[in-house]
């Protein structure tokens, strides 16, 4: 059973869910503001909580993939912000040395083996590592995350099937991004995108545990997520989360976009405060405000302490977009190296 979370923990769940946060806002002003992100991209805004829980579990060695929304993974798996920020930018400083961009970041010395802006793609490769893994004996655990729609694509079931039949060292975490807050706990929620009843009818159709879990509570993720890794390191095969989170009002643009205007920890106690536009979400689906309402109604912190570390969360952010910003762009001469054939 895995063990409740301390306050302390929790306060340090809440800062890693700001850095997310603020990064995330700060790469919307550097497109909207500077026009510095040249391509499209995704924001995790509103569904931190599921990768602080699930990263913290992790040990060093194991493996993560993940998807196109994929900047909150790397932040909670350990990425710094001024190497993901550079990354994004193009820059040489980035973790990929400005090749990965917002799309295909990766971290090797992290783990973070693939970024996949295929929807779907990188679960195959989840389940590869899964295998290796097994046929190593490390005890090591691929985890790959990926959206609800990822269960519409055949190579999902494919990789579903195999990891079944294997019995392969794999976590699932499907972040189901599209569920009204009212509905996100287990059995209230049918996908309206699939003819399945619900999404974990699919992997408990292939006898791969499925559990379904609030993705705004960090507690509740943590709890789900602790007895299924502790169940794949011993060789009993893959298990399926499905994270249920209420999509972030500034995610439903073509492009993202502040909502109202930017994110203030205050809100969780000044709720008057919160633009209209996203009052509803605000009080009911935003996992940093629930968390910290939840800290200051159980004395494990005041709201100065809340600011101080929202202050220190925004002077870090600040200084690695400052250092992003300040790092060269990869000389043109460059441009071919890494290719799978050398130029003529």
């Amino acid at each position: 059973m895995a063990e409740t979370l301390t306050g302390d923990v929790l306060l340090e769940l809440l800062a890693r869910m700001l850095l997310i946060r603020r990064v995330e806002e700060q790469l919307i002003h550097l497109r909207e503001d500077a026009g510095l992100l040249r391509g499209h991209y995704h924001v995790y805004i509103g569904q931190e909580a599921t990768a602080v829980a699930v990263c913290r579990r992790l040990a060093a060695h194991d493996y993560v993939f993940t998807t196109h929304r994929n900047h909150g993974h790397l932040l909670a798996r350990g990425v710094e912000p001024a190497a993901l920020i550079a990354e994004i930018l193009g820059r040489t400083t980035g973790c990929n040395g400005g090749r990965g961009g917002t799309l295909h970041p990766v971290a090797p010395a992290l783990g973070v083996l693939h970024t996949s802006a295929i929807v779907g793609g990188a679960l195959p490769l989840a389940a590869g590592a899964a295998l290796a893994a097994k046929r190593r004996g490390t005890g090591m655990v691929a985890v790959v995350f990926f959206g609800d729609g990822a269960l519409e694509e055949g190579a999902s079931y494919e990789a579903l099937n195999l990891a079944a039949l294997w019995r392969l060292p794999l976590l699932l975490v499907c972040e189901n991004n599209s569920v009204p807050p009212a509905l996100r706990r287990a059995g209230q929620y049918p996908s309206s995108t699939h003819a399945a009843r619900e999404l974990v009818d699919v992997p408990r159709a292939l006898q791969i545990p499925a559990v379904v879990v609030d993705g705004a509570d960090p507690r509740a993720v943590d709890a789900a997520v602790a007895p299924l890794l502790a169940r794949a390191r011993a060789g009993e095969g893959p298990a399926f989360v499905e994270a249920r989170n209420s999509r972030w009002p500034g995610s439903y643009p073509l492009w993202p976009t502040i909502v109202g205007e930017e994110f203030d920890l205050a809100w969780a106690w000044e709720p008057r405060r919160v633009p209209e536009a996203l009052a509803e979400w605000s009080a009911s689906s935003d996992p940093i405000l629930l968390l910290a309402r939840d800290l200051l109604a159980s004395g494990a912190a005041g709201r100065d302490r809340l600011l101080a570390l929202d202050t220190a969360v925004r002077a870090q952010v600040a200084a690695a977009v400052h250092a992003a910003l300040a790092a060269p762009a990869p000389p043109a001469e460059r441009a071919l190296e890494g290719v799978f054939a050398p130029a003529e």
